[in-house]
């Protein structure tokens, strides 16, 4: 992914471009005090995000005020980026205490041993456990109805983070001499917000925007990303579920709609990589969806791989 000063492209130079990632596993397992992601609540919601255009019946989670809302009216783009604890025309309070339950519980289609064919050379940071835990914040992920649409965000998920990372093998960025550099207000306290973790999170906005979603101090504590397993799969997720980078959609709105692996592509890095600027990096991004949907026993899906 390119590196600006958006939310929508958080990640840094590529680690097959060498300039970028570093893995750093004996200080990843050190102790963090990291705080322990929340479970769901029964009730399929998501935690609300700014900008984000949600649809009519969607339940979110404002996590400023820990309340529930549901949103009851739309206009052209659904939600319109509203907030709902200011536009109560579209937002109406409601609970969460029962419904159906998320699509990533036990019917998760990725198995550890299959977590494990994928990534048979990863760094020990990045474990299974980890991303189950933090797929407790963002309960639509690969939670469509289709069994293979399922299969298939997760194929794409994992084939991302794999090129990002080099097969979960890089935690940090690699170039130290930047280590200082993600800073817009120009004084952070001392604070670093390099890229780190399977989308490499940097800028301390980012940070920010990704604590907030996920009820975590991450502009206070941002080493939890490189250093707390379950919180470094959180923020990919997190970037994955709400952002949309040079794309139209999210990835997991491209995957869910049936737009294809391309559109993911495009989403993440697509300023550098799509419409023939780096054709190598997106047939290696390409090459590991195959690789992965075909370890999950499906296929590709009907959008374009490519972008």
């Amino acid at each position: 992914m390119k590196k600006s000063r958006s939310l929508k492209a958080i990640v840094c130079i590529l680690a097959s471009a060498g300039v970028c990632l570093i893995a750093n596993q004996a200080h990843a397992q050190a102790a963090t005090g990291a705080p322990i992601l929340k479970a769901a609540a029964a009730c399929n919601f998501k935690v609300w995000s700014r900008g984000v255009n949600y649809q009519k019946g969607d339940i979110v989670l404002y996590q400023a005020n820990g309340q529930y809302y549901k949103l009851v009216n739309v206009g052209t783009n659904g939600s319109d980026g509203t907030d709902p604890t200011i536009s109560t025309w579209y937002w109406a309070p409601t609970t969460c205490d029962g419904g159906s339950s998320p699509g990533n519980g036990t019917d998760f289609p990725l198995s550890r041993a299959t977590f494990e064919q994928m990534f048979p050379t990863r760094n020990s940071f990045y474990t299974y456990d980890g991303l189950v835990g933090a797929l407790k914040s963002y309960p639509d992920f690969a939670g469509e109805a289709s069994q293979d649409v399922r299969k298939q965000e997760i194929a794409a998920f994992l084939a991302n983070v794999s090129h990002e990372t080099g097969g979960l093998v890089y935690i940090r960025e690699s170039n130290q001499a930047n280590w200082n550099s993600y800073c817009s207000s120009g004084n952070c306290g001392g604070k670093q917000y390099y890229g780190r973790g399977p989308m490499q999170l940097s800028w301390d906005y980012n940070y920010k925007a990704a604590g907030d979603a996920l009820g975590l101090n991450l502009l206070g504590n941002p080493d939890w990303v490189a250093t707390d397993a379950t919180i470094s799969w959180a923020t990919a997720i997190w970037f994955w579920m709400t952002q949309s980078g040079a794309g139209t959609m999210t990835p997991h709105q491209a995957m869910a709609s049936g737009r294809g692996f391309g559109e993911t592509i495009r989403s993440i890095n697509g300023s550098l990589e799509c419409n023939g600027r780096n054709p190598a990096q997106v047939q290696s991004r390409v090459d590991a969806y195959k690789r992965f949907v075909g370890l999950l026993g499906t296929t590709t899906g009907s959008g374009p791989t490519g972008c």
